[in-house]
């Protein structure tokens, strides 16, 4: 059974906010063919932000209060749409741990299933819709369906990414029903959602860092 500390969570909002700075310029580039070319940028602070603000957090820090720490920079420094959705997840999150020193396998399968619980209730948005839940609430489900089969967290955040990338290789494929693209109608077509993209970049930073 795992055991995650604050410690590790500490380590993975870097590992995540080293990510989004790799993949910034990707991911504006997807934005740039269906949005206003930012999310990339709004990625990066957030996570940068987030990162920082756990990183001075003293010995005395839990795991909620690292995700809510987490939630309010990442509000603080992103004003566009993702902002409030990955506050609202972190928070999710926060609930989840709430009364732990520290996680074991099902709590992270748990904050994860809030985490895209909370993105799709702050967005209201369906899967289908060309949006971060279309990776974010089936990665969510194959993790849980894993460790329901009894496999490890490794193996959970495993089928977690698998889910997640099928789910974004599959908005290509769809017209999107919210947001700036959704006005593009049929020229969204072919094109990947840039939030779906950077779900993908996060839980594949989780994947990393929990895998043996």
């Amino acid at each position: 059974m795992t055991v995650v500390t604050v410690e590790d969570l500490k380590s993975l909002f870097t590992d995540i906010a080293e990510a989004m700075e790799r993949e910034k310029d990707r991911l504006c580039e997807l934005d740039g063919v269906i949005g206003d070319a930012d999310h990339g940028i709004a990625m990066e602070l957030g996570f940068a932000a987030a990162a920082k603000a756990v990183s001075e957090l003293d010995a005395t820090a839990d795991p909620t209060i690292v995700f809510n720490t987490a939630a309010k920079s990442f509000l603080n420094a992103v004003g566009a749409s993702s902002g409030p959705l990955y506050a609202t997840a972190l928070m999710r999150a926060g609930a989840s741990a709430k009364g732990k020193t520290s996680l074991n396998d099902d709590d992270m399968v748990e904050i994860i299933a809030a985490f895209a619980k909370g993105i799709q209730d702050r967005g209201k948005a369906e899967v289908g819709e060309k949006t971060m839940v279309d990776a974010w609430a089936p990665a969510a489900a194959a993790c849980r369906a894993a460790r329901d089969q009894g496999q490890p967290l490794a193996a959970c955040l495993t089928a977690a990414l698998e889910a997640g990338n099928a789910g974004a290789e599959a908005t290509k494929g769809m017209i999107a029903a919210k947001g700036r693209s959704s006005r593009l109608g049929d020229r969204a077509l072919g094109h990947m959602d840039p939030g779906a993209a950077s779900a993908v970049v996060v839980i594949s930073c989780l994947h990393a860092h929990f895998s043996p």
